[in-house]
């Protein structure tokens, strides 16, 4: 009976390991998701006002979206790097943001580390 309890309560705690991993890569992940979503957005501000046959508009270049999106990631994260920023049509900045992830619990069942990555993307407009 004794050895029937064991069992359980060792596998009770490798499904709180799994599941106190997990959450705290899906919480990672989704800070990372925030301030990739923060950098296109801060990248999408960079653009300059273009005036041409009767219209303005805003454009945006690769210099501009990754100036940027470096000064938001730089000063937000500790660890996350830029990986890369640019503006693929010249109105939506596209940025990428990277980290490694750790396991906060050391556990036989969850990898050493994963590197999580995220892109988002954000348009300008003038109205």
């Amino acid at each position: 009976m004794l050895l029937l309890t064991l069992g359980y309560a060792l596998l009770a705690l490798a499904v709180i390991f799994a599941c106190v991993c997990a959450t705290d890569l899906y919480i990672a992940q989704k800070r990372l998701d925030a301030l990739a979503d923060a950098a296109a957005l801060a990248g999408a501000d960079g653009f300059t006002i273009v005036a041409g046959e009767g219209a303005v508009r805003a454009e945006l270049t690769d210099v501009g979206v990754a100036e940027q999106a470096s000064a938001l990631v730089s000063e937000a994260s500790g660890t996350a790097v830029l990986v890369a920023a640019g503006t693929p049509d010249g109105v939506s900045a596209r940025v990428t943001v990277a980290t490694g992830w750790r396991p906060p619990l050391l556990s036989p069942f969850v990898p050493d580390g994963v590197r999580l990555e995220a892109t988002a993307t954000s348009r300008t407009a003038l109205r």
